[in-house]
């Protein structure tokens, strides 16, 4: 089992529920790679250089803040510290917002979150309530001195505390140069959005994240393997791809028409599945 990042509580209004909080993610990230020279294969490694090529040690190494051009501000670590959050042990829940209000976009790393036995009750308790009124909780938490905004929600059996980035790290979908969402602008007809909707409708399954499979990743350590036996890899030819253009007039509904036939051939041949 990973160590907890810290033991603590999550609060909310007078409530307070003990709990271990965890990374959600896998240390099993992609395929990590070292630098090496071509050469010999020497591992190599980073050098701090002024912009003049000289090396600097990193014991004089200071951080700046550039406020004008080519003028700074230094920050050590006393600064640092001084503007660091108090670092709490608490997911302090602030508010309670309906959980499909907050933007995809926001959503950066899962945490889990497991309550020491005096605190199971008062975890079901608030997990249960997440559920029915299909809230999210908004809190702060603070990660090895760093402050984050997170959202709290149910998932499963577990309690989520899902990071959140600030608004300011986030680019406005407004600098983008995006359709208007006044369909009839677009001359997008109610028979090409019904057969896209029957079309959504025959590719809709139970979601069941097993079935996906990151296959770059499973492909390249093939390539690896592949390299380690033999030295060499054999790839097949890339397929040319044709240089864009201006894109030519299609029919889209006969398009969503033969996409529906074809799925729901697709769905007739599988299997069903018994139940166990």
């Amino acid at each position: 089992m990973a160590r907890p990042l810290w033991k603590g509580a999550i609060s909310f209004g007078l409530v307070t529920i003990p709990v271990s909080l965890y990374t959600g993610e896998s240390a099993r990230d992609n395929v990590a790679f070292r630098m090496l020279h071509q050469g010999d294969l020497r591992p190599v490694r980073t050098r701090w250089v002024d912009d003049n090529d000289h090396e600097i040690p990193y014991e004089e190494i200071v951080k700046g803040y550039e406020y004008e051009k080519d003028r700074y501000v230094v920050i050590d670590e006393a600064d640092l510290k001084g503007a660091a959050p108090r670092a709490t042990q608490t997911i302090e829940i602030m508010h309670f917002v309906d959980a499909g209000d907050i933007a995809i976009s926001f959503y950066d790393t899962p945490y889990y979150t497991e309550p020491t036995a005096m605190g199971r009750k008062a975890y079901a308790l608030l997990r249960e309530t997440l559920r029915r009124t299909g809230k999210s909780g908004v809190a702060r938490l603070v990660i090895r001195e760093r402050q984050h905004l997170c959202a709290v929600l149910a998932d499963g059996p577990v309690i989520v505390a899902y990071t959140l980035r600030w608004p300011y790290q986030l680019r406005p979908a407004s600098d983008l140069d995006l359709p208007s969402e006044e369909l009839d602008e677009l001359a997008v007809s109610p028979q090409e959005l019904e057969m896209a909707e029957q079309l959504v409708q025959t590719m809709t399954v139970a979601w069941e994240p097993e079935q996906y499979r990151d296959t770059y990743r499973d492909e390249l350590l093939e390539v690896i393997e592949e390299k380690i036996k033999t030295g060499t890899v054999t790839t097949p030819a890339l397929e040319e791809t044709a240089p864009a253009g201006e894109a030519e007039v299609v029919d889209i509904v006969a398009l969503l028409k033969q996409s529906v036939k074809e799925q729901r051939g697709r769905s007739r041949k599988k299997p069903s599945r018994q139940a166990g």
